[in-house]
């Protein structure tokens, strides 16, 4: 039995896509997952299962939202193994989780982007923003916030050329540690 955490891109927006949490963890159940934990409204998810195919889980996951409520959800899902690694690899050292917790995003691609791709992409970012491609997790460091950068989600998704999902870096540690208890 395995853990993994699934993130699922732009529910909850604006009204947009909405899912309540325990709607979302016994949809989960019903699929055979165990140990359902979901975490705050965005979609975030950490289970147990003895599938060790992610991307048969993925699937089966946005088919089963698709089924139940009508909308296309992207979800990206990976094993607790990987957010350890994501996170010891994070380019950026000595985090003040409380004061740069938000400024500091990692987007999880769908797939590798191309160099070409992501040069492009390199170019909008700010003087003082940093973006670090690792596989496929993009690192960000946003020190005036997220809310004022031009590397959104959507900006990525239309130059990368791939599905993407954002979260905070503060959203990733407690994601690790749910899935460690």
């Amino acid at each position: 039995m395995k853990k993994y955490i699934s993130i699922l891109r732009g529910i909850n927006v604006s009204g947009q896509k909405k899912i309540i949490m325990a709607d979302l963890k016994t949809l989960y159940e019903k699929l055979g997952f165990g140990d359902v934990l979901t975490y705050i409204q965005s979609g975030n998810v950490v289970f147990t299962s003895l599938d060790d195919d992610a991307t048969a889980m993925k699937t089966k996951i946005e088919g089963a939202i698709k089924t139940k409520y009508g909308f296309d959800v992207p979800v990206d899902v990976r094993t607790a193994a990987d957010y350890e690694d994501i996170i010891e690899n994070c380019p950026f050292e000595n985090i003040d989780v409380e004061k740069d917790g938000t400024k500091v995003l990692l987007t999880f691609l769908s797939n590798h982007p191309s160099a070409d791709k992501m040069a492009e992409a390199q170019k909008a970012a700010s003087q003082s923003e940093t973006m670090v491609l690792r596989d496929t997790v993009l690192y960000l460091h946003c020190p005036d916030g997220y809310g004022r950068t031009k590397l959104s989600n959507v900006f990525l998704e239309r130059k990368l050329g791939v599905s993407a999902t954002t979260r905070n870096w503060k959203t990733v540690l407690k994601l690790n540690q749910l899935a460690k208890a």
